[in-house]
């Protein structure tokens, strides 16, 4: 029986797993990857770490026009067969916090090293600085034109070009340029799990400043996703972990054209009640005290002029004694209730991950190959499924990549 030859474009985290499936089970496989080496982006990924995958594995951690259709490669390729892959090559998988799963060495290095060995004993054929400027496909192969090289034919294709998040690492959409000339629907990309840009006056005096909390994203009032953890001020705007997280929530709306709101709890721990009467026991301590000097040793002093003023309270400096109850409430209600405006996300840069991408009505969820061009096949990001922070999103291209590598391999 003859050989399959499979072509994968793009050697990231995806198309690298894809690979080893589809080398193992007996295809010769290439992988064409655009920079001077494969799996630039899986060295970024958990801080330099590798959040590998997630224990906690749940199909609502993902998104996308139809994320249900991840289910499929999800199940077929989980969480638990994600460790068991990494243990068999090496690496000894610890499951911290929020059931994030990271490499023993705390090296995504490690991760990348035991891949490409692997590919290289299974004799996958590694071509770097290889621009894919087209594909055609025949009645028997398919024909990869890489510029400023020899074309390439396949019998098998498999698009693992990623999506357009941080194209510096590779990611720059040239993946959905080919699969749009073959025919397929693109749902228009954006930024996800990126900082928020917010409108307000007060951002450049709060730069570099944190607080322990909950945000919210509001839309027409209604809140549509709430997160907790640290937060951090920019003179852009937000960051930190939960605003990274609800970013992709943020980024949907706006793009609807729909007026999203950022909304901060200073004391998610807290109700409205306890904090007013917080405020008036702090009030009350040293009556002589100014108002303003009264929040020191709750908040962070930077923090105080602005909730103050944003409050309506101008008089920052009134004794303790002469503030009403009235203007207590007001500022516990601000401190509970911190609106701000979300202008924009910041740019494809500075993205984690791509919302949008090929339409996956296009593609077969138990096989990850197209339905409109036989013996093409998609992996990882190039597609309309994201994931939240914590190794959602890396679950997601071994799971789709494991997919498509092993389907591709039948010959059929």
């Amino acid at each position: 029986m003859k050989e399959l030859r499979i072509v994968i474009i793009g050697g990231g985290a995806a198309g690298m797993i894809a690979s080893i499936a589809a080398a193992r089970n007996g295809a010769e496989v290439f992988i064409l990857e655009q920079l001077p080496r494969v799996g630039k982006k899986l060295l970024a990924t958990g801080n330099g770490r590798c959040n590998l995958t997630n224990a906690n594995m749940n199909i609502r951690s993902f998104h996308g026009s139809n994320a249900a259709f991840a289910l499929t490669a999800l199940k077929q390729f989980d969480e638990r067969a994600v460790m068991d892959f990494f243990e068999d090559l090496g690496i000894h998988c610890v499951i911290e916090s929020e059931g994030k799963v990271f490499p023993a060495s705390g090296q995504a290095s490690s991760v990348l090293d035991v891949l490409r060995f692997e590919m290289a004993y299974l004799g996958v054929k590694e071509i770097c600085d290889a621009r894919v400027e087209s594909i055609t496909y025949g009645k028997k192969a398919f024909k990869i034109r890489v510029k400023d090289r020899d074309t390439i034919t396949a019998d098998k294709v498999i698009l693992a070009a990623g999506g357009k998040a941080n194209p510096g690492l590779g990611s720059n959409g040239s993946g959905y340029t080919l699969a749009k000339a073959l025919g397929h629907n693109l749902i228009e990309p954006f930024p996800a799990l990126v900082k928020l840009k917010i409108d307000a006056p007060y951002l450049k005096s709060l730069s570099g400043a944190k607080l322990n909390g909950e945000a919210a994203i509001e839309v027409d009032g209604k809140v549509l996703r709430q997160e907790r953890g640290e937060i951090l001020f920019a003179d852009y705007g937000l960051s930190g972990p939960p605003i990274i997280q609800l970013s992709r929530t943020a980024g949907e709306q706006l793009r609807r054209g729909k007026k999203a709101n950022i909304i901060l709890d200073l004391f998610p721990e807290k109700s409205l009640k306890e904090i007013e009467d917080l405020l008036k026991r702090r009030t009350s301590l040293r009556e002589y005290k100014p108002f303003d000097f009264s929040f020191i040793g709750l908040i962070n002093k930077r923090f105080i002029n602005v909730i103050l003023k944003e409050a309506g309270i101008s008089a920052l400096q009134t004794p303790c004694k002469d503030i009403t109850s009235d203007e207590i409430k007001v500022v516990a209600r601000k401190m509970k209730r911190w609106v701000m405006s979300i202008s924009a996300t910041r740019s494809w840069s500075e993205a984690q991950v791509t919302a949008g991408g090929i339409d996956v009505a296009d593609i077969d969820a138990e096989t990850m190959e197209s339905k409109i061009i036989p013996g093409l096949y998609f992996a990882g990001e190039i597609m309309d499924i994201d994931g939240d922070c914590g190794g959602f999103n890396l679950q997601w291209a071994w799971s789709s990549g494991y997919v498509a590598g092993l389907s591709a391999s039948l010959n059929k």
